[in-house]
């Protein structure tokens, strides 16, 4: 598949681009592709989340009434869950949320989600660039040019622009990343992908190993 490359302008050139058939529209998995989406997801939770259980709890062990006469329910400790101020029954804990999958799940997952861009016409290349000076105004005229200015985007570049990267911090709707770095989470989350030329290129490569 052949795509026009554009300049930072937003303007057409005499330019295009070939995309490896076998990456870019290969069949999608959706199964993959939520396996892969749980696992990111699962990866950024912190798991710190902590209850108070009957053992953790501050209080006197003393019982509370007598065991019978009352008319009541048995209670043997003011730390019962059902007391106010008392232990929470089955709390969550600190745990770990993160879990295994194989690489070629992952490998496919990414595929298929760059295969739906493709589906979708939501990929533009445009050319190899940087600016002088770290500049929002500069990276917003970019997307602007290409008529991507309110939607969210993912910009791949071919290794770390610092430039770049440094100019699309604060735009709450633009994301920069590596082509070593790209997961199939971003890839599905920003309604638009740009790369540009190089990035292709080195796309590619990471499909090979």
């Amino acid at each position: 598949m052949e795509l026009v490359v554009y300049n930072i302008k937003g303007e057409k050139t005499a330019k295009t681009v070939t995309l490896n058939d076998s990456i870019f529209e290969v069949t999608p998995n959706d199964h993959a592709i939520y396996l892969d989406t749980k696992q990111y997801l699962a990866n950024q939770r912190q798991g710190t989340h902590a209850s108070l259980e009957k053992s953790m709890v501050s209080g006197s062990t003393k019982k509370l009434k007598k065991q019978k006469g009352t008319g009541g329910a048995r209670a043997g400790s003011r730390k019962s869950p059902l007391f106010r101020g008392g232990a929470r029954a089955f709390g969550p804990q600190p745990r770990d949320y993160s879990f295994k999958l194989n690489k070629k799940l992952k490998k496919l997952a990414r595929l298929s989600a760059l295969a739906y861009k493709v589906k979708e016409n939501n990929i533009t290349v445009i050319e190899d660039f940087n600016f002088e000076t770290p500049k929002t105004r500069d990276f917003a005229s970019v997307l602007s040019a290409l008529n991507l200015g309110g939607r969210k985007t993912l910009m791949v570049l071919p290794e770390n622009i610092q430039n770049i990267v440094l100019s699309s911090r604060n735009l709450k709707k633009a994301k920069v990343t590596r082509a070593c770095d790209l997961n199939t989470y971003d890839i599905l989350h920003a309604q638009n992908l740009i790369l540009l030329v190089s990035s292709v290129n080195e796309i590619e490569k990471s499909f090979e190993n």
